[in-house]
């Protein structure tokens, strides 16, 4: 959103002569933040309804986009972690509660080291969540 929107070369063009905006400032993340505190400072501005439409008409390719195709944690995590010779194991730690309301907590494991946690309704969601976690982590990281 942050590149459609042309982000980078409004900072620029709005920075005063002398201050130079390097690209290496405009890594994704900045990028991310940027908007989403414009998000926060049209909210402030105008409210809510306002606010709410237009991000919905800005985000509307971004999100029928993530409806057609859903993250696969799992597999973005093999695939960071194959370029390692690395692979991840999946373990359910826990099941609680009735059958036709189980929840299950699973933990994501790279060479015996714990990398993330994830809980759900099904042993997949339990390890989509725990993959998540992990690759959440790698980013800090």
């Amino acid at each position: 959103m942050a590149l459609r929107l042309d982000v980078p070369g409004r900072l620029r063009a709005a920075a005063p002569q002398q201050a130079v905006v390097a690209d290496s400032l405009m890594s994704e993340r900045v990028l991310a933040s940027i908007v989403e505190a414009v998000i926060g400072a049209c909210f402030l501005q105008a409210g809510y309804e306002q606010t709410a439409a237009a991000v919905v008409e800005c985000f509307t390719p971004e999100l029928a986009l993530a409806l057609e195709h859903p993250i696969d944690f799992k597999s973005a995590l093999q695939e960071q972690l194959a370029g390692r010779g690395q692979s991840v194991e999946y373990v359910v730690t826990s099941e609680a509660g009735p059958p036709h309301e189980r929840t299950f907590e699973v933990a994501a494991s790279v060479n015996g080291e714990l990398v993330g946690e994830g809980s759900g309704r099904t042993k997949k969601a339990a390890e989509q969540a725990a993959a998540r976690a992990a690759l959440d982590g790698r980013e800090e990281g």
